[in-house]
Formats: C-alpha cells, sequence, structure tokens
C-alpha cells in the first residue's frame, strides 16, 4: 500500500565553513612522507580542532556488562576534522522487558547518564583515547550482561562543540512494526518540521533517520505511572503517551476517509500482540494497564482488523470491477449520447455486470443483488489535454435506457454551447453500496471512473486519446485516505485522485466553498491554503496543516515541472466569492491556493500572472495566458520551486 522511498536521511542545515586551524606551532604544517598523509595533527595531516559548527559521530563500539555501559565513538567537524576537548555527552537506555520497551524515570528500568553539563551523572566517565576518540562509561545500575537495550547518544556542548544529532547506536531486533518509511509517507523529513519534539528525531549509526526507534526511547512501551490524584509519578514508564497511543489514539481522527484499521498503513511487519490487556491493544480495547506481550505465531492482527472493520470487503471490491464507456455519438435522434458499462473481475476473467438488474433506485441502504445506488455520466470539452468545461449532464432532459447486454446509455437532447473548437469526451461513474452501508455524508458507495477518448466537435471521428498530465503518484492520495472509499459524492482516491477529474477540471467553474478552482488548486487549498479552514472540522484547520506543507514529496514522489504545465486559464469563481466568468493563469492558480497574501499575488501579477482576469466570450480555453512563473521558478533554476520546497525523500 505504501509507496517506495530512494532514501531516508536526515536533512541537515548547511552552515558556512570555518577556516582550516593551524598547527599548534602557529606554522603551516608540512607534506606528510610521499604517498603518505601525515596523521591528524602531524605535518601533512588534517588539523585537530577543539570548536565545531556541526558535529559528527562515528560510531565504534557498544558493550553491555553488569551496572553499566561502555561506548567508543569517534567525532569529526563539518570540515571532517577530528574534535579534542569534548566535556559533554549523554546516553539513554531502555531495556526490552515482557512489557516492551521501557524505561522509568527513578532509574528501576533502564536510565540516563550525563557527562558535563550543570548535573553530571556520579561515576560516569568521559575519556579521550587519542584525537577525536572517546570512551563514555555510563552507570546504570538496573542493566544487565545480558539485557536487550534500545541505547541513544548524543554529545556536544551546544556552544563551542555543537551539539550532535541523537543517534541510535543498538537496538533489539523486533520492537516495533512500523518504519521510518511509513511515518514518513506523511511526516516527511519530521526534523524539519516544527512539530513537537522535530529535534529529537535520532539517526542510526549509518546516519539514516531511525524515527520510531528514535521516538520509543522515551515514549516507550509502558506508560508512567499516574497516582491517584492523577499526578505523575516516575515509576513505569518515561512518558504518559506511549508509543503504540501516539499511533493508534492520536491518528483515530486524522482526517476524512481515514480508517485506523487500515493497520498496512503503518504497520511494514506483522503485528503479533493478541493479549487484549497488552500493549496497544488496551489503548482501543480497554482503559488498563499495558500487560505482558503475548505473542502469537501465524497470527498478524493487521489482516484481522481488516476483517472485522469490513476494509477487506472494500478493498476486495476495489479491485473486483471496472467501468468504462464509449466515445461519444449520436443516436438516430442527433442526440448526443455514451454507453457505461461495469465489469466484475475475477482473476484474468471479466464478466460484465447488467446495470439496470443491479441498480437500486431508491438507495438509503445496501440491497444484496442490487449493490449500484450510481450512474451517471457527462460529456466534456476536450483541448489540449484538459477537460475544459461540461457539454452536457444532469439537466435539460437527459435520459437512460438500460441495454439488453447489460450496459447503460445516457443521452442529452440539449447541450451547451462554446465546446465547438474543442473535442468532445465522455466520464461515467458507477457508485456501489455493500453490507452496512448507509445513504449517508459519512457513508459514501465505492465508485468507479471510466474515461473516454475525444471525437472531433463536427465529424465525431476519433480526434485524440484522452490524457491528462497528472504530477503526482497512484498512491498519492491513498496514502492517508486508507478506507477505500470516497472523499464526497463519488469520487475515489485512487490513481493519484483521477476520478477527481471529471468534476474538478480546468473548465468546470466549481465554487468549491470559494477554497480553489480545478484540481491541483483545490488540493493545494484544501490541504495547505484557504480550504484547510473548511469541512467537518471548521473552524479548527484539517489534520494537513499537521503535516509540513512545503513537503511537496508527499504527493509529488517524482518532482513538478512547471514548464510542463499547460499554458491555458482556469476559470475562477471560486476566487471570487463565486463571480463567474472570470479565469486565473494555471501556476498562479496552484501557488496563490497556498501563498494568498496580496504581496504574493502581487509578485505572480508582476511577472504575467493573471489572477480573475475577465474570461473572454464562448471560447476561453483557447487563449493562451502571458504568466513567465516557470522562467525563474521551474526545478533546477536558481529560484526553482524546489529551492523552496522539498520533492526528495
Amino acid at each position: 500500500m505504501m509507496r517506495t522511498y530512494n532514501k531516508s536521511v536526515l536533512a541537515m542545515a548547511l552552515v558556512a565553513a570555518i577556516g582550516m586551524a593551524g598547527c599548534s606551532d602557529g606554522e603551516d604544517g608540512k607534506d606528510g612522507a610521499p604517498g603518505e598523509p601525515g596523521a591528524p595533527g602531524e605535518p601533512g595531516g588534517s588539523p585537530v580542532v577543539e570548536t565545531s559548527e556541526v558535529t559528527n559521530v562515528e560510531f565504534i563500539s557498544h558493550l553491555v556488562e553488569e551496572g553499566k555501559v561502555t561506548l567508543e565513538f569517534e567525532i569529526t567537524n563539518e570540515e571532517g576534522n577530528l574534535i579534542n576537548g569534548l566535556t559533554d555527552a549523554a546516553v539513554y537506555l531502555a531495556l526490552k522487558t515482557d512489557s516492551g520497551i521501557q524505561r522509568s524515570r527513578d532509574g528501576e528500568v533502564g536510565g540516563s547518564v550525563t557527562v558535563g553539563g550543570d548535573a553530571p551523572t556520579e561515576g560516569a566517565t568521559l575519556t579521550m583515547l587519542d584525537d577525536g576518540h572517546y570512551q563514555l562509561v555510563a552507570p546504570i545500575a538496573s542493566v544487565q550482561a545480558d539485557s536487550e537495550v534500545l541505547t541513544r547518544l548524543q554529545v556536544g556542548d551546544g556552544e563551542t562543540i555543537a551539539d550532535s544529532p541523537y543517534i541510535i547506536v543498538n537496538k533489539p531486533e523486533g520492537i516495533h512494526t512500523t518504519t521510518t518509511e511509513t511515518c514518513y509517507s506523511c511526516h516527511v523529513d519530521y526534523a524539519t518540521s516544527d512539530i513537537k519534539h522535530a529535534k529529537y528525531v535520532a539517526l542510526n549509526t549509518s546516519g539514516e533517520v531511525d524515527f520510531v526507534g528514535g521516538c520509543m526511547v522515551c515514549h516507550n512501551n509502558v506508560p508512567r505511572d499516574i497516582a491517584e490524584d492523577g499526578s505523575s509519578l516516575d515509576t513505569g514508564g518515561y512518558a504518559k503517551n506511549t508509543m503504540q497511543k501516539l499511533g493508534h489514539i492520536n491518528h483515530q481522527k486524522f482526517e476524512k476517509d481515514f480508517a485506523p484499521t487500515n493497520c498496512y498503513t503503518c504497520h511494514a511487519e506483522p503485528v503479533i500482540n493478541t493479549s487484549i490487556a497488552g500493549n496497544g491493544c488496551s489503548d482501543c480495547h480497554g482503559t488498563g494497564q499495558s500487560a505482558v506481550i503475548v505473542p502469537s505465531d501465524g497470527f498478524d492482527a493487521r489482516a484481522f482488523h481488516a476483517e472485522k472493520s469490513g476494509l477487506d470487503t472494500l478493498q476486495a471490491m476495489r479491485v473486483g470491477y471496472r467501468a468504462e464507456t464509449t466515445d461519444p455519438f449520436k443516436n438516430d435522434l442527433g442526440e448526443w449520447c455514451t454507453t457505461m458499462s461495469l465489469y466484475e473481475v475475477t482473476g484474468e476473467t471479466e464478466t460484465m455486470v447488467n446495470i439496470g438488474d443491479s441498480y437500486n433506485p431508491d438507495g438509503g441502504a445496501h440491497i444484496p443483488g442490487q449493490p449500484i445506488v450510481y450512474a451517471g455520466a457527462y460529456l466534456h470539452g476536450y483541448y489540449d489535454e484538459s477537460i475544459v468545461g461540461r457539454f452536457g449532464g444532469h439537466t435539460d432532459g437527459e435520459y437512460k435506457t438500460d441495454n439488453a447486454d447489460g450496459s447503460r446509455t445516457h443521452c442529452y437532447p440539449v447541450t451547451n454551447a462554446g465546446f465547438e473548437s474543442s473535442a468532445i469526451m465522455a466520464s461515467a461513474r458507477i457508485g456501489l453500496s455493500y453490507d452496512g452501508w448507509v445513504d449517508s455524508d459519512s457513508e459514501y458507495s465505492i465508485s468507479f471512473t471510466a474515461y473516454s477518448d475525444a471525437v472531433d466537435y463536427d465529424t465525431l471521428e476519433p480526434a485524440m486519446a484522452y490524457e491528462r498530465r497528472l504530477s503526482v503518484t497512484s498512491d498519492s492520495c491513498t496514502t492517508c485516505h486508507t478506507n477505500e472509499t470516497n472523499f464526497h459524492k463519488n469520487g475515489a482516491y485512487n490513481n493519484g485522485g483521477m476520478d477527481c477529474v471529471a468534476c474538478h477540471n480546468n473548465g468546470q467553474d466549481r465554487r468549491g466553498a470559494y477554497s480553489a478552482p480545478g484540481y491541483g488548486p483545490m488540493v493545494h487549498s484544501m490541504h495547505w491554503g484557504r480550504g484547510n479552514m473548511l469541512g467537518d472540522k471548521a473552524p479548527e484547520a484539517n489534520s494537513a496543516a499537521s503535516l509540513n506543507g512545503d513537503n511537496c514529496v508527499s504527493c509529488h514522489a517524482d518532482g513538478v515541472s512547471l514548464a510542463d504545465i499547460p499554458n491555458q486559464y482556469i476559470l475562477s469563481k471560486a476566487f471570487n466569492e463565486g463571480v463567474a466568468g472570470v479565469m486565473t493563469s494555471p501556476v498562479t492558480a496552484n501557488c496563490i491556493a497556498c501563498h494568498d497574501s496580496a504581496s504574493a499575488q502581487n509578485h505572480m501579477e508582476q511577472n504575467g500572472g493573471e489572477y480573475n482576469v475577465p474570461a473572454v466570450t464562448g471560447e476561453w480555453y483557447k487563449q493562451d495566458t502571458m504568466e513567465s512563473c516557470a522562467t525563474c521558478h521551474d526545478t533546477g533554476k536558481s529560484f526553482g520551486i524546489d529551492m523552496f520546497h522539498n520533492f526528495e525523500r
């Protein structure tokens, strides 16, 4: 279900390079022996320094003994020079127990040790063994020689020697079933965000992000104990919120059409905890203290939750049907028509479903044998690989005919003017109910949208294949919207929300609660712009506000090319308080959905962007815009969009 990642490396801020330090005698170092570099601090070698703006740690060894942990490591600065004079370091250690990872504040389980600073730990030592090479001995009473430990290290005083990133130097196998990749599907580069605890994101010893391991050092599998008066004790775990509570409870109401029981979204590995009072289970199924983990070989709780919640039925339906519709044609009365069909898919076999026999005319609730609750079609104008408006739809006498083969034909006695220079294409949408479905705002059906190719307006001969420039990936929407149904009406999230384009396109002049026009601008606005304050949670911002708005890679995994955007207006009464007959140039429409200040709009307009300009009468879609945004802001340019937004993982 999740998308593939190219990398998972912590993005660190670039710092200005400092000058190379001279040798200790104030003279330049001499060359080393021919073919051999000098040792650090020796003639011809790299200088040894005592300050850094960035501190890099190379982990060497980790030894667990009775009552103590010993770490060895080497540190260098931003130029790769060894650093002497380190006085500050800290190690945090959680133990693997029968209840999972645990670190109590009273030191009974795991613990933390600090060298240097205002409150050094008694008995802890930090010894320089060689230039830049250190040994940290951390006394931790609860540690045994055979303990399995989760260990996090940080060095530096934050002033003379910069704090290093937090580093996970040891982690027991199988302590969590989520991954950095699954979390970073939404929380891309968490460390660069302004979300709580972003600075605690940890690396592993290879310099890669270990997001979940880093969190578990404090957010253990065991919560901190609470006294009867509600005050926090120092026993139990370190934090009140366990890692599983952060995942299970804090994401319960993530956003519309997110299914918490779609466990595969976060759990990349099988979940085998089957004790109903155990870690994780009690978060949702009770209020008791988490108890001992009870593993069960062969049982995967992910599949169990999908089955119990009905998700497996929805997922099977999603791949079990396919819709199609014919190219537009004219009937004997000269009316424009299209014919839709629905196929049930079993392996490589497809069987046509009889739409008329399977149609539930009353809706309301699921009827076995009559799962179809919506079957509608539209005709569209199509120009320059864009849908430029609705040519025929559910008004002015549209009628439907159920055919003997099970298909359904939609014909339109009246069509709209203004598309004489465009090609004509069709879209069809079929919605299916399922057991337990009710016709309400919170229970949308599963729908399947089909697009035809386009025909010539005058001759009805095939004109061109329907193509739509889509710069998102197939799972850009379904990574977060996981329940397999639809946002509203019958538009599905699958294939990057391609189904939504039938209604949200360049020429469908929709008000959209004044959020934004078209498809791209609407998506940007509803997640991070004006439209973010609309919908079910208004006046609160929706959940996307908790994600980094500049992490465009969440949806645009393959980047964005502004130069590839067709030079074609978008009808934009959504930007104009519902006043029709205006249009906005395409890059401006997308950018202003988030960057909506007066200064941002002024910048766009000064560079050819057009905002709510009067539409030319009739064939507005043939008029070229004047915006030149790609000249400076295309990917790879000096002020390219990629300089200010993240398109890499």
